[in-house]
């Protein structure tokens, strides 16, 4: 514990993962979060709204070979929604950083130590991945998708502008006390909520650092964004334009 306070001045991260069906990413994930986190002092913050594939099970036995104060399972009984997720899980959050990032490895726990240097070196409330950066791109999208979230975040670039460069994405390390001063005046719960969140810092002038990440399309399961987070985010993006914009 000693070298893991020297390396990060004493700061503990609470890595928040919200699962749906996850059963067969979850395990791969929290293997790969302790494998790029050796010196850091970390819990993993699992949120499961009663997925039916045996998610929850295999996180119970997860518990029983890394302990159940580094692996955290606070399940709810049906989905409810990313952004009620995130608050969920933060209210059981003992860290003084929070960590947001999916579960089914599109977001790859290699790029943590990135995100705490950054946060270090800067003094940032907010360090975000970015896919729209030098460095950074997504793999295993087809063209129509590429362009559907090129196109998404132009359209909030424009509109918004929210001094970052990808306001869709999920992967990201808050400051707690940013974090839930923020999330408290968010309403989005969907996917949304993402664009929601960032936006609301940036207004409030939090210092927002951003790290290239490639965002890598999920290995196993289905993805769950269809017609109807589209047309949630279109609606989100009308009502951040009116109720933000200054």
């Amino acid at each position: 514990m000693e070298k893991e306070q020297h390396k990060n001045g004493g700061n503990k991260y609470s890595i928040i993962v919200p699962t749906y069906n996850e059963r067969l990413n979850i395990a791969l994930i929290v293997f790969l979060i302790f494998k790029h986190l050796r010196d850091v002092d970390f819990e993993i913050i699992i949120v499961d709204d009663g997925s039916p594939d045996g998610t929850q099970e295999i996180v119970k036995q997860l518990q029983q070979v890394y302990g159940e104060d580094r692996i955290l399972l606070r399940a709810r009984p049906r989905k409810l929604g990313l952004g009620t997720a995130y608050s969920h899980g933060l209210k059981h959050a003992s860290g003084n950083f929070v960590v947001i990032m999916d579960a089914d490895l599109s977001h790859h726990p290699k790029y943590l130590p990135s995100f705490i240097k950054k946060q270090l070196e800067t003094g940032a409330s907010i360090v975000t991945g970015t896919r729209y950066v030098k460095g950074g791109g997504v793999h295993g999208w087809n063209l129509m998708r590429k362009l559907t979230s090129r196109g998404a975040n132009v359209l909030a670039q424009t509109l918004l502008w929210p001094g970052v460069s990808d306001l869709t994405g999920s992967f990201r390390l808050y400051k707690k006390s940013v974090l839930e001063e923020v999330i408290s005046s968010c309403v989005s719960k969907g996917y949304v909520f993402q664009m929601e969140i960032i936006v609301r810092a940036s207004r409030k002038g939090y210092h927002i650092e951003e790290v290239p990440i490639t965002f890598v399309d999920r290995l196993f399961g289905s993805s769950k964004l269809g017609g109807s987070e589209i047309v949630g985010y279109l609606k989100g993006l009308a009502y951040l334009l009116v109720t933000t914009v200054r």
